[in-house]
């Protein structure tokens, strides 16, 4: 099955959906400022729940929606990691090059070869794949916000092999979701290296975009990557509302309880995994 398969529409059996190309400006600009709210109130970008929506409420194909993921998450990410400056500083950042170079040494291999899976599978598998991932993302969110667990102490020589396989499984579950990883990278972050959940969530934004970048020169190697010129607006209007969004929910960090926010935002992200995994069998090719 080609990635042009990937993208094709739905089968004539499945309900006719508005194609993206109509949705109105204030929907799309409105949709990703809720969704980078949500991710903004939790220190993330939000692109594992922007995710579900590019599938479920505007109708792209999972392999497309992956790419235009990935293309907004690389912005907000983007603007992420200035913004965080004041409250982490450079030379912090900086300090830390070892536990950055370590964990890229594997997600950057993690990424091509994620992105290169996603445009080989059929549409149907990738959305039990994509099912599957969000439930992965709904632990990590929880582990991540509400564990007190500390780090793993682990000796010297286990900790880089440890950084690099770790790397290489975010690399490839940020590659086939279109998201930073940020969901992943804090707890390997915190646990492998001992470090503050402050620390790591700088830390990772400095792994996340590097990482994006290769999985986004890999997709661009493929036909697929043509949805971002085939819905230029679409994307550009998404990443304005993301942005604004990222920014509010920053503001409004902090304003409801972690113990409430963080298992709502799990729920969401299970019943979105169970909504992608009943939509793979409905766009599943009729024998």
């Amino acid at each position: 099955m080609t990635s042009e398969q990937n993208l094709a529409a739905p089968p004539p059996t499945a309900p006719p959906r508005p194609a993206p190309a109509t949705r109105s400006t204030p929907l799309v600009f409105g949709a990703g400022a809720v969704i980078g709210a949500l991710g903004g109130m939790i220190g993330l970008g939000g692109a594992e729940f922007r995710l579900p929506l590019l599938i479920g409420l505007f109708g792209f194909a999972a392999l497309s929606a992956v790419i235009l993921n990935k293309a907004v998450s690389l912005v907000v990410v983007m603007v992420a990691l200035p913004a965080r400056l004041p409250s982490i500083s450079a030379s912090e950042v900086v300090a830390h090059w070892p536990v950055v170079v370590n964990l890229l040494a594997g997600s950057l291999l993690g990424a091509w070869a994620g992105a290169t899976w996603a445009v080989r599978m059929r549409g149907s598998t990738l959305h039990k794949v994509l099912a599957g991932l969000m439930v992965l993302m709904a632990a990590a969110l929880v582990v991540t916000h509400l564990s007190t667990q500390d780090g793993l102490s682990l000796p010297p020589w286990a900790e880089v092999p440890g950084g690099v396989v770790a790397g290489f499984g975010i690399g490839v579950v940020a590659a086939i979701m279109g998201v930073a990883g940020g969901e992943l990278l804090i707890p390997t972050i915190v646990l492998l290296y001992g470090l503050d959940i402050k620390t790591a969530g700088s830390l990772s934004l400095v792994v996340s975009l590097p990482t994006m970048l290769v999985a986004f020169a890999r997709y661009s190697r493929d036909g697929s990557f043509s949805v971002l010129r085939a819905h230029r607006r679409f994307v550009l209007v998404m990443i304005a509302g993301s942005v604004a969004g990222a920014v509010l929910g920053g503001l409004l960090l902090g304003v409801f309880p972690d113990r409430v926010l963080i298992p709502a935002l799990a729920a969401i992200l299970l019943a979105s995994a169970v909504k992608l995994a009943r939509h793979a069998r409905t766009s599943a090719p009729q024998a």
